[in-house]
């Protein structure tokens, strides 16, 4: 979900719909008839299968809601951080809290909340619910990469907190008579880039003729096209259809803060607003995907503390100098992913992989195929084949792009997208 917010006409068009706020998903829900998420999800292959997923989540109601949106009618346990309206079962928070109190204060940087949610994973899921799956989302370093820099006092001392607690957990799983039976895996879902930089893109483009409303406004009145904010944002035309769009994507070509843009299909490669890329070549081809997304400009060059990627961003979001991600800039897409577990090698593999393939290497570990949609490959098997490292360019007058990208086993992995110098 670009910007973690989309416009949705099929839902509303009063505004934006806003993934991290519990009401809006309640109304796709209602409205799409359970069918927000369409695909068949990691928890529904699961849940066919009488497995048993539980997950402690201290993220946003969008995020608890994407790791396993028909949680209830699989009969699969979700605490959220955030209370109860943030779960489709609201019943685990009344559970934890009547065993560990009241949840913890928000504070940043969330400290309090780290604690509180390692404790309920290992205490309470591990030991006593003991499901087939179990998940812990911890949302720190992120929250204070982004409102606390990358690189200050305050973000690495919450970074070696999310470390210690999850040495606790494998510190519990050691400690079992079984231990050899659990498979561990630990990722993160993103880097992060500083930014130097905040652009009034909305004044910018309203200066124009096209006036945006994002999803914090709450309102679509007088509005020309709907955009998220962040590095990487998307536009949707409220009216003026295709000529609008290709007016919106010409003006920003011209702009010099413009790093990518994608739009719908024209080939395999080029999109059919002249100079931009397919949506195809990073997987966002979905039917209900947008007119234009686009990726504001950022570079390798050094941030304040020494962290390699800076970039620029809408106005609004985080400070300048806090972090972002949501881009293709190589640091923004370079994560965290170690495994262990029987059957894994103890060196470390160099093939090319990312998140998408957790969902399909757990199911594996089940003994259970990945859904059809589902683009990862098993990390319990070799890798099938050769890599092709492929790379691609468009663009259009003096603005030009390029996308690089791992295609192995029928998949692939974006590596990093930029416009050329």
């Amino acid at each position: 979900v670009v910007g973690n917010a989309f416009l949705f006409p099929q839902v509303t068009m009063d505004h934006v719909l806003d993934m991290s706020r519990a009401d809006d998903i309640a109304l796709a829900e209602s409205v799409t008839s359970g069918k927000l998420v369409a695909v068949e999800t990691f928890g529904d292959v699961l849940g066919r299968a009488g497995k048993r997923l539980a997950v402690v989540h201290t993220g946003s109601a969008g995020s608890a809601y994407l790791i396993n949106p028909r949680a209830r009618a699989h009969g699969h346990w979700t605490f959220s951080i955030l209370g109860r309206e943030h779960t489709q079962t609201p019943e685990a928070v009344d559970e934890i809290v009547a065993r560990f109190g009241p949840l913890p204060p928000r504070e940043l940087p969330r400290f309090a909340e780290i604690d509180y949610a390692e404790q309920v994973f290992r205490d309470h899921v591990l030991a006593e619910r003991a499901p087939d799956v179990a998940l812990i989302w911890f949302n720190e370093p992120d929250t204070s990469f982004h409102y606390r820099f990358l690189g200050s006092a305050e973000t690495l001392s919450v970074l070696k907190a999310a470390d210690a607690a999850f040495g606790r957990i494998l510190a519990w799983i050691d400690a079992q008579a079984d231990s050899d039976r659990y498979t561990v895996i630990a990722a993160s879902d993103h880097g992060q880039i500083s930014m130097s930089g905040a652009l009034p893109l909305s004044g910018l483009l309203a200066a124009q003729g096209h006036v945006g409303r994002r999803a914090a406004e709450r309102t679509l009145a007088g509005a020309s096209f709907s955009v998220p904010g962040g590095n990487l944002g998307e536009s949707r035309s409220l009216e003026g259809g295709s000529a609008r769009r290709d007016a919106i994507a010409a003006w920003r070509q011209n702009q010099d803060f413009l790093g990518m843009m994608f739009s719908k299909g024209r080939n395999g490669v080029d999109g059919v607003v002249p100079g931009s890329f397919s949506l195809s070549l990073v997987d966002l081809d979905h039917e209900r995907a947008p007119d234009l997304v686009y990726v504001l400009r950022s570079g390798d060059t050094a941030d304040h503390y020494g962290n390699p990627g800076l970039g620029v961003m809408t106005a609004g979001d985080v400070p300048v100098g806090g972090g972002m991600h949501g881009g293709l800039n190589r640091h923004e897409l370079n994560t965290v992913l170690v495994v262990r577990g029987p059957g894994f090698p103890t060196a470390i593999d160099d093939r090319a992989c990312g998140i998408i393939d957790i969902a399909p290497t757990l199911l594996s570990v089940h003994g259970l195929s990945p859904a059809a949609t589902m683009t990862g490959r098993s990390l319990t098997r070799p890798a099938n084949g050769p890599v092709e490292m492929r790379g691609f360019e468009t663009g259009m007058g003096a603005f030009r792009q390029i996308l690089e990208r791992a295609d192995r086993d029928g998949s692939r992995i974006i590596l990093q997208g930029h416009r050329l110098e």
